[in-house]
């Protein structure tokens, strides 16, 4: 099959090189991981995307998973366009913010009190410095393999010993901060107790991803997040869920819900505001009375509780409150995973597709994956072909293998058929 048109995506990323570091302005946009240039993105409705050149695709991506209704949703969309129409930012409350919030909080039985901010890194930095200025503690435990987003504590790789400080994983964070990062591996319940051995009343927060989901789909049993709560509270530490992309995407209270667990402070992303800029943290009324101007921690931001955001949010969490979305969601998504499955192993090819929710990670292994360490990179390879051939079949996921997919309710019972039929060519070109 002919590779797909990427003459007018090549024009603008060769001038988008003249203005942009690697010419894009988030590192995986830049298609280093598969092949050809980035494609320029002009239009998506539903659950497909146009690109410069015209291609049609059926998107899997949904902007990195807050489009769970899909694109240009109606509720979504005239929401935003009455808020314009009244100004796009005042820096001081608005009636909307009251309204998304009590939306939010009233069927979210695990948090009290919410703070908007406007992205999920944000949000994560916020709710570490709440951590610290809540159990007056400096360090932080992070996991190996799960993503916090850009914050600089955040940006830390493990060591070379199994409890170990961070070592920093990108330029520019002092070894200082990351010496305030404790790394160690998931699924690892010794690795765990260890770390408060070592660090006795030192450790502020526990932090995970309410499923890890940024480096793979390394679904954590529940027994040992379970662990993970009864251990944070017998060392009188935090417990953090980083929701930014199972808040709201796994049911309406997230992967605290999912699990029937409850965190000390859960941070959500995107998918509140429909794709518009927004995030949030938040916790019980008494941890989060820490905050400025109640209390001693402070946080601030002009575009917090963005009009035009907290409108989307109003217009898409109204839509996830309708009986049965969520039911109905994660049952297409479980039988169009299933088809898959059952294909590959059918053809006796080596892929696992991982799926909770309307979450789900192609890997080309048999093995069952809980930590990032047992992802075989050299799999990678077979991943750049599929990507190819998925995009020369209208096929759009993110350019990574360690990136998930995401169903919308917009991706119809057809759409998904179609979709199937383009993955089987794929693997059979992969495994050819």
């Amino acid at each position: 099959m002919n590779d797909i048109s990427r003459e007018r995506s090549s024009e603008l990323f060769e001038k988008a090189q003249r203005f942009f570091p690697g010419g894009v302005n988030s590192p995986v946009r830049a298609f280093k991981s598969v092949y050809g240039t980035p494609l320029f993105i002009e239009k998506g409705d539903g659950c497909f995307l146009w690109d410069a050149d015209g291609n049609k695709f059926i998107d899997f991506c949904c902007s990195w998973g807050p489009l769970i209704l899909g694109h240009n949703h109606p509720s979504v969309r005239e929401n935003v366009i009455d808020a314009v129409e009244k100004g796009m930012s005042f820096g001081a409350p608005t009636a909307l913010e009251n309204e998304l919030a009590e939306l939010i909080l009233t069927h979210n039985r695990k948090v009290e009190k919410i703070r908007f901010v406007s992205s999920g890194t944000e949000a994560v930095m916020s709710a570490i410095r709440l951590a610290r200025g809540y159990t007056k503690r400096d360090k932080i435990l992070k996991f190996e393999g799960c993503y916090h987003g850009h914050v600089d504590s955040m940006l830390v790789k493990a060591g070379s010993g199994l409890v170990t400080f961070g070592e920093t994983s990108s330029a520019g964070v002092p070894k200082s901060f990351a010496d305030e990062t404790i790394v160690i591996p998931l699924n690892d319940r010794g690795a765990v107790e260890q770390a408060f051995k070592q660090f006795p009343d030192q450790i502020a927060a526990i932090i995970i991803e309410g499923v890890p989901a940024n480096n793979g789909l390394l679904i954590q049993d529940k027994e040992y997040v379970q662990f993970l709560r009864e251990l944070s509270t017998a060392n009188r530490s935090l417990l953090i869920f980083d929701e930014v992309i199972t808040g709201f995407r796994l049911g309406f209270e997230g992967a605290a819900g999912y699990y029937d667990i409850q965190p000390d402070i859960i941070t959500y992303g995107k998918i509140i505001g429909g794709g518009m800029p927004v995030g949030a943290y938040g916790a019980s009324a008494e941890i989060m009375s820490n905050i400025s101007p109640e209390g001693a921690v402070y946080q601030a931001g002009t575009l917090s509780g963005n009009p035009v955001a907290m409108a989307a949010g109003i217009g898409q969490l109204s839509e996830l409150l309708r009986p049965g979305f969520y039911k109905e969601l994660n049952e297409k998504t479980a039988a169009f995973v299933a088809s898959v499955q059952q294909y590959a192993a059918d053809k006796e090819y080596q892929l696992t597709v991982f799926s909770i929710g309307s979450l789900f990670w192609f890997a080309f292994t048999d093995r069952n994956i809980q930590k990032a360490e047992d992802i075989d990179p050299l799999s990678m390879d077979k991943f750049k072909i599929f990507h190819r051939e998925l995009l020369n079949r209208g096929i759009y996921i993110g350019p990574s293998g360690y990136e998930v997919g995401f169903i919308s309710s917009a991706h119809t019972v057809d759409t998904l058929e179609n979709a199937k039929r383009a993955i089987f060519e794929s693997l059979d070109v992969v495994y050819s």
